[in-house]
């Protein structure tokens, strides 16, 4: 359930907003409007679809403006809707803040809104979220799973895991630990295509592209001292990790990935690692705050339980949830 708690607002964002009293309302419009749809946010309150419609039907009545685009298919803000909402979020959560920072048993509540991508939520994150739900049981944790680089402002994303370089902005980003890169292959396919020995055998190999390869075009490899760099061009190429993996297993080439990302699927045989005598660049993964200084107090709660989950900074290889 989110908090849904009458303040009025004060802020100044505009002289009709200021004396609005309903915070619900806007707490669902927010909600509809990034959830695209009434259902899912009725689900998400506990409120039923007729009642969520209702109150956001009354909000645009009191602002003059349609906020939403409705269709059988979608609901979608209009250009109305999406400045609205890009004024109102932050206003939100720094209500969210205010009662927090007040609340003397430390419980946080509200909404926090995390983006990261999809394979390090499901098999990194999300199966470490239980004690702190349970610590914080009134905060609705909101999880936006994208291999592709987000635009964690516009998507309001309090809080962002970053694997590998980071952006250039006026945001802040702390280290949480590092990730070990493995090279992997089905056994299918070894049996069909050989066995490669040695780092520069790739080159007679079928190859799939994924975002864990912080260089496309080229995968570096070390051992005692010595250094190999191999060129690669990919057959098979996916923009989401979970794609590369299912090319993989089905046998469609090799990949560089992760080995907390194929941690699994090594374990049980479907994949198997190439060259472990050789080491590949470790990546860094930091907790980005795209706020800055005005991250919101839950976000750096949950970094700080993240990083004590995954050892202050240590590599996340070999991990078991």
């Amino acid at each position: 359930m989110l908090g849904l708690h009458e303040f009025p607002v004060t802020d100044g964002t505009s002289e009709r907003l200021g004396r609005m009293k309903d915070i619900p309302s806007l707490r669902l419009y927010t909600r509809v409007a990034r959830l695209g749809s009434f259902s899912a946010a009725a689900r998400e309150t506990g409120l039923a679809q007729s009642q969520v419609s209702r109150m956001v039907a009354e909000l645009e009545a009191s602002l003059g403006a349609r906020l939403l685009s409705r269709t059988t298919r979608a609901v979608v803000p209009t250009e109305a809707g999406l400045e609205f909402l890009a004024r109102i979020e932050p206003i939100l959560a720094a209500l969210d803040d205010a009662e927090n920072s007040v609340r003397e048993s430390g419980e946080l509540r509200g909404l926090l809104r995390m983006g990261m991508p999809s394979t390090m939520a499901i098999r990194v994150v999300i199966p470490r979220l239980a004690s702190f739900i349970e610590r914080h049981p009134q905060l609705h944790i909101d999880i936006v799973l994208e291999d592709m680089r987000q635009d964690l402002v516009r998507e309001a994303v309090d809080v962002g895991i970053r694997v590998g370089s980071l952006p250039d902005s006026s945001g802040t980003a702390k280290l949480i630990g590092t990730m070990q890169r493995v090279v992997v292959a089905s056994s299918a396919y070894l049996g069909r295509h050989g066995h490669p020995v040695h780092p520069r055998d790739i080159a007679g190999h079928r190859v799939v592209g994924g975002p864990a390869g912080s260089q496309p075009t080229s995968w570096q490899f070390e051992r005692e001292g010595g250094s190999v760099t191999v060129e690669v061009t990919p057959a098979v190429s996916t923009n989401d990790t979970a794609g590369a993996l299912a090319a993989v297993t089905c046998g469609l080439g090799i990949a560089s990935v992760t080995s907390w990302a194929c941690q699994l699927e090594l374990e049980a045989g479907t994949l198997v690692r190439l060259f472990p005598e050789w080491n590949m660049a470790e990546l860094p993964v930091h907790a980005y705050f795209p706020m800055g200084r005005a991250t919101r107090m839950a976000a750096r709660a949950f970094v700080d339980f993240l990083a004590a989950e995954l050892g202050n900074g240590a590599s996340l290889q070999a991990m078991t949830p």
